[in-house]
């Protein structure tokens, strides 16, 4: 019950990275590998962000400072996503897709590096704003950390849910990942609802990152490896479907603890890629996606 708690956690900040990978690529099919640097860029947000109102004496509960924390790496992550989808994402919609691909991994490096060469590759702790407390159920520990992760989680991706499903925003989502000719005929700005979906979907990144930051270290280079397994969580799930997404997440964080529980370390990887591998083989679409037709006329 101790591993399954771990995996719950892990997997829930899984789950939200994913979702930003997933919605970009249910709008664009384009897969935004700078998504998991936009995640690191969060952390450090968060982490200057939580040391500011710390530091300035104003006396604010550790509950307020972690609620204008989280606030903060969204507004700014939002922000960062949409000018990187004006600026390099945009100009190549229709340009082929190996030159967005491209483009996305070079966003990600420059991220990265302009970190390293601002902040400097120091590991970092967030401030603590949430209390290290304890509890023991029934020979379980559970934390207060390990609670406000399950509980913010949960409640974002079923906001992130209703949004997508019983919204007119979320309603032009679908109509443009269904068919993008033919929705700007029906008066959808294609533009504005893009740049939405991105910010939406690094907001969900953001909520990711100061959630990790608040279980673990940081550092400039935690973007690459946690954005490879949220891409493989999206990719499990079924990558352009919203649920699928926070399936996948579940998954990973559940092969990655228990994996590392009872077999050594080295072994977590491997097993990761072969379920990969074997499911792609089996099911492509992943476990909730669906074929997409296209019709030659």
């Amino acid at each position: 019950m101790q591993q399954v708690l771990n995996a719950l956690q892990l997997g829930s900040v899984y789950a939200l990275i994913a979702l930003g990978y997933t919605m970009v690529y249910g709008i664009l099919r384009m897969i935004n590998f700078a998504h998991g640097d936009i995640f690191m860029v969060s952390t450090y947000v968060g982490f200057f962000a939580a040391s500011f109102l710390l530091g300035r004496s104003l006396h604010l509960p550790n509950a307020v400072v972690f609620v204008l924390t989280l606030l903060v790496a969204m507004a700014g992550t939002s922000l960062l996503a949409v000018f990187i989808e004006r600026v390099a994402y945009k100009p190549l919609r229709n340009a082929p897709r190996i030159s967005a691909v491209i483009t996305a991994l070079g966003v990600g490096l420059v991220l990265e590096n302009l970190t390293l060469a601002t902040i400097g590759p120091e590991p970092r702790i967030l401030p603590q704003v949430i209390p290290r407390i304890n509890l023991s159920l029934g020979g379980v520990s559970v934390s207060a950390i390990q609670i406000v992760i399950l509980a913010i989680s949960a409640v974002v991706m079923f906001v992130l849910d209703t949004i997508v499903r019983k919204t007119m925003t979320g309603t032009a989502m679908r109509a443009i990942s269904f068919d993008k000719s033919v929705v700007p005929l029906m008066g959808v700005p294609i533009d504005r609802i893009i740049s939405i979906t991105f910010a939406l979907g690094s907001s969900m990144a953001a909520v990711g990152g100061i959630l990790y930051g608040i279980a673990y270290m940081i550092d400039p280079y935690m973007g690459i490896r946690i954005g490879w397994w949220a891409f493989i969580s999206a990719v499990v799930g079924g990558i352009g479907n919203i649920r699928g997404a926070m399936v996948g997440g579940y998954i990973l964080g559940f092969v990655e603890i228990f994996v590392a529980a009872f077999l050594p370390s080295t072994y977590r990887d491997l097993i990761v890629f072969a379920l990969l591998l074997v499911l792609l083989v089996f099911k492509p679409t992943g476990i909730l996606g669906v074929p997409v037709v296209q019709q030659k006329v």
